[in-house]
């Protein structure tokens, strides 16, 4: 298969060129920043700018001081307008004189839509045509934009449910905040299906719509869905170019949310896209390998069986590789990928193609999401993607080795039949009015003895039968006996969805970076970590476009606890709060010394970096020293960013930071699934 891979990607090397920009972006010494540095703003501009802004941010300030039921609600959809502008200003992102007079109208906006909220009235929600929302974000409390397109035959006052199309946007470096408000109020997108609400995500910026970028994709989608009368099981995904690639990611990691995926272009994996496409010359680390398994898409492919799934690719378009990947891995599942292509055409979408698109995306949604399945395949390499309709895996043996579930009802014999691959726990349900199972006989579940993908032996299973609203639903463990059903009570931490590594994840939820007040054991060590700080809350701020959370060790609340993931910052003498949990961490930190798996490590030259239930609340993460751990090296080509470090890492802070690691690396491991330091 690699074979076939690399000669498709040869050949279409050949044929065009490159979005990215080529081995000139290889260089990890001569770093070009994204956003680029913007223009010099005229005086008079600036201050009409800003003036504008005054007055936007009184009346935001007066409208955040009431209590009605509808204020709170509304005031994001006012509040993008102020930090666009305010961001645009100040980081000079404003990057040709167009910028600044689409600035202008923005601003313009929101003073209408702030006016208007004063007097109790929101126009905007009831507006056909272009629209730009907003809402604030669960991770850190920002205020991000989304794009929609309501059909003119959106009848408010109905209640008649409409198809919502996710369409993801291409790579823009130089698409903040501003540009992308200004475009999304001017300008339609690909596609306007009849009868379909049109949905274009921000994403937070410019990162394949990974990371924060894919929780704004769920956060506007869930947006949208509040605000306006959508059908459940009438939501596709669709994109072009790196709106292409996080199609293809948001289509197999969340398989069960849409009726149809059509991703076009982009790409859909990182090595063999950087190594033949980049022309990058790739020297990962053995854990690097295995966190590519966290994006890349092949891996995931049998997620499609339950999918349909449109891909696209012009004929001469080098990007058209993204879809070949695909096609190659999906046929290894025994399926052949729908794949249209636009004869003679280099990255764009030929209008024949669109056309026949456009009809197979408007067949699929009359049939709609088919939202109880009697056959479920599903692979997941973690715990962080768990699900598929009625199949959700609970445990894994190891993290980042392929999982995989067939599950599939026999009605004839009210039974279950499954077979799984690196699978611990596993729950069934079915939720009221969805069961395929009679409810007058018990349902027997025939699963294979192995955990390892055997189906040669099975064990037979017998339980309750469905409940009288057609609800069912079952958990399974495999214990050293074999399967079973129900689960036994942990006796320690285990890795569970939503609580499984590596560090990246800690920064898909809501966070509150604790930076450090006291003594530190040690200055050189401490100095790091508030650089690293600094610096993560600085490339937030630029690359996920959003405000970290920062608050004192001494300042941080029980609420905080309760709520967030915490982002430790310093030493167990500089940090309140790392000192009150040091003890419980399985890597020791003393003054003299670091500690894991037998090995130590002088504390004056080194620090640890890590991820793990925090023991104040372990419902959520402790990040200790790191944010998102790919550095502005990844942020030149979206196939770079993906996790650099794993669950810990012990870092040589005596080695100067730069744009590939925080510092030399000495030492990196995943946890177990049992949260704890591996034997080596």
């Amino acid at each position: 298969m690699r074979n076939c891979l690399l000669f498709a990607a040869a050949f279409f090397l050949s044929a065009t060129s490159l979005w990215a920009d080529g081995p000139a972006d290889n260089v990890p010494a001569s770093v070009r920043p994204i956003p680029p540095e913007g223009i010099e703003i005229p005086a008079e501009d600036a201050a009409e700018l800003s003036q504008g802004l005054e007055r936007l941010d009184d009346l935001i300030k007066k409208l955040a001081m009431r209590r009605d039921a509808k204020t709170p609600r509304m005031l994001p959809d006012v509040e993008i307008f102020s930090r666009a502008i305010h961001q645009a200003l100040k980081y000079r992102e404003f990057f040709k004189p167009a910028d600044i007079a689409a600035a202008k109208q923005t601003l313009t906006e929101g003073l209408n839509r702030a006016e208007s909220l004063m007097e109790g009235k929101t126009p905007w929600t009831t507006q056909t045509g272009l629209v730009v929302r907003g809402y604030r974000s669960k991770i850190d409390q920002t205020v991000q934009p989304y794009g929609l397109e309501i059909p003119d035959d959106y009848n408010f006052d109905s209640i008649d449910a409409f198809r919502l199309d996710i369409w993801l946007h291409g790579r823009g470096e130089r698409n903040t905040e501003a540009n992308f408000i200004a475009e999304r109020m001017k300008k339609p997108g690909q596609y306007q299906p009849a009868g379909t609400i049109v949905l274009h995500p921000f994403g937070r910026y410019c990162n394949a719509f990974k990371f924060a970028g894919e929780i704004d994709v769920l956060e506007g989608m869930q947006h949208v869905k509040d605000s306006y009368r959508i059908d459940d099981d009438r939501v596709a995904i669709r994109g072009f170019s790196m709106g292409g690639a996080g199609c293809w990611q948001m289509a197999v990691h969340y398989p069960d949310l849409f009726f149809a995926a059509n991703p076009g272009a982009g790409f859909s994996e990182t090595p063999l896209f950087l190594d033949v496409f980049q022309k990058e010359t790739l020297e990962p680390t053995w854990y690097e390998k295995k966190l590519w398994q966290w994006y890349d898409c092949p891996g995931y492919a049998e997620n499609v069986f339950n999918l349909p799934t449109v891909a696209y690719s012009g004929e001469l378009d080098i990007q058209k590789q993204a879809a070949d990947v695909m096609e190659a891995a999906i046929a290894a599942q025994g399926m052949r990928l729908t794949h249209i292509i636009g004869p003679e055409t280099k990255h764009a979408i030929h209008a024949d193609s669109k056309e026949i698109i456009s009809a197979k995306l408007d067949a699929l949604a009359k049939v709609g999401r088919i939202t109880t399945p009697g056959e479920i395949r599903f692979a997941t390499f973690t715990l962080r993607y768990p699900r598929m309709h009625w199949v959700t895996v609970a445990g894994l043996q190891e993290h980042w080795k392929q999982a995989s579930v067939h599950a599939k009802v026999d009605s004839a014999s009210n039974t279950i039949v499954i077979g799984t691959r690196n699978v611990t726990r596993l729950e069934l349900n079915f939720p009221p009015g969805q069961t395929l199972l009679d409810v007058d006989q018990p349902v027997k579940v025939r699963i294979a003895s192995s955990s390892d993908g055997v189906q040669g032996d099975y064990t037979d299973l017998t339980a309750l039968q469905p409940e009288t609203d057609r609800s069912w639903a079952a958990r399974l463990e495999m214990t050293p006996a074999g399967w079973q059903l129900g689960w036994s009570t942990p006796t320690m931490l285990a890795k569970v969805p939503g609580l499984q590594g590596p560090i990246d994840d800690a920064f898909l939820d809501s966070f509150v970076v604790v930076s450090p007040t006291g003594e530190p054991w040690n200055e050189a060590a401490n100095a790091w970590a508030v650089g690293e700080m600094n610096h993560f809350v600085e490339q937030w701020r630029q690359q996920f476009r959003g405000d970290a959370i920062v608050k004192a060790d001494d300042m941080l609340t029980e609420a905080d606890i309760a709520s967030s993931n915490l982002i430790l910052f310093g030493d167990p003498g500089s940090n309140v709060v790392l000192a009150k949990i040091a003890d419980k961490l399985p890597i020791q930190w003393t003054k003299n010394e670091v500690t894991v798996g037998g090995k130590t490590y002088k504390a004056t030259e080194n620090a640890p970096v890590l991820i793990y239930p925090n023991p104040l609340n372990p419902a959520k993460y402790v990040v200790i020293n790191s944010g998102f751990t790919y550095r502005e090296y990844a942020y030149l080509n979206n196939a770079r960013q993906v996790p650099k470090l794993p669950d810990w890492a012990i870092v040589e802070v005596t080695t100067k930071p730069d744009a590939l690691w925080p510092g030399k690396i000495v030492d990196a491991d995943f946890f177990d699934e049992r949260w704890q330091v591996k034997s080596k």
